[in-house]
């Protein structure tokens, strides 16, 4: 484990699912595509699409059947489902990767999706024990909200994080994405949680997915580095947050997490410059700003080009 500078560092860019579907802007599906096809020309071949929840909690994602109907051909592609009718909705179109989620805390997740941790995973079981008759082999991601703190009930025990993985791990998940939701954790609290799941679980079955609520996401990722995990979750453009979730701002911002990658050594294989064109491209249509690491390159090639 620790810093080995040769190796690739992996990316699942969450932008299109996790980024805008808090959006309150309808955002056509042509602009989605566009978006998608920006991040595949930069570089990024792991891509969350959508979720097939009910329109009627999600709206901004009601059009996830159509869109992935329309995805081009390369990229990985991966969609969120809730429960068994999402499912059936996602099977119907071809998806062949999943994602289900639930939490460290109980009341985020009676807060999130109206369900205790165990009823959660319960239905859990079902759906990828239904996805898992048609692909047998297919690829289950787990997220797990809320590792570090939780907005109704304070800090989260490693032990409990812990509790929910192996519990996800047994009802056959690939993966398991570690989320800091709030972006409420720092370096030593990262160090503590993986060095408690690294005693079960390998590093490579673990993602970390984080917030930059206070500035500390790539400090986190430092951390995580440091034991050896390779695979972190980002937004282009920092878009995201979390309804239930008062405070959060937005996701670790891709751009930012591939220059300090890119900068210490890692391989990722994106282009920043294809990465922030798309970046800000679908910041303009939601009527955001960047920030981070695009927002000051803009300004250092804005002062080249002025008279000195």
């Amino acid at each position: 484990m620790g810093l080995k500078l040769s190796d690739a560092v992996r990316i699942l860019e969450v932008g299109p699912r996790d980024g805008l579907q808090n959006e309150k802007q309808p955002i056509p599906t042509e602009s989605k595509l566009r978006f998608i096809r920006g991040l595949i020309d930069a570089g990024i071949n792991e891509i969350e699409a959508t979720s097939f929840v009910s329109p009627k909690w999600v709206l901004q994602l009601a059009d996830a059947s159509e869109l992935w109907a329309q995805l081009p051909n390369g990229p990985i592609f991966s969609a969120l489902v809730p429960n068994l009718v999402g499912l059936e909705r996602a099977l119907q179109v071809g998806v062949d990767r999943i994602a289900v989620f639930t939490a460290a805390s109980e009341a985020f997740t009676l807060k999130n999706i109206n369900m205790t941790i165990d009823q959660s995973l319960a239905a859990f079981e079902a759906v990828v024990g239904a996805f898992r008759h048609r692909f047998p082999y297919g690829w289950v991601r787990g997220y797990v909200s809320t590792a570090f703190e939780c907005p109704y009930s304070g800090r989260i025990r490693p032990e409990q994080v812990v509790a929910v993985v192996r519990r996800l791990v047994s009802i056959g998940v690939n993966e398991l994405s570690i989320g800091d939701t709030i972006g409420a954790a720092v370096p030593r609290e990262v160090k503590e949680l993986t060095s408690a799941l690294l005693s079960e679980f390998p590093a490579n079955m673990l993602a970390y997915h984080f917030h930059d609520t206070h500035s500390g996401a790539i400090a986190n990722v430092s951390q995580a580095l440091e034991h050896g995990i390779r695979s972190f979750d980002s937004s282009a453009g920092g878009l995201g947050g979390c309804p239930y979730a008062p405070g959060a701002s937005g996701n670790l911002a891709t751009e930012d997490l591939v220059y300090f990658l890119e900068r210490t050594g890692f391989h990722t294989g994106i282009n920043l410059e294809l990465l922030t064109r798309a970046s800000a491209e679908i910041l303009g249509e939601v009527g955001k700003r960047q920030e981070g690491w695009a927002r000051t390159e803009q300004a250092s090639s804005a002062s080249e080009a002025c008279p000195k």
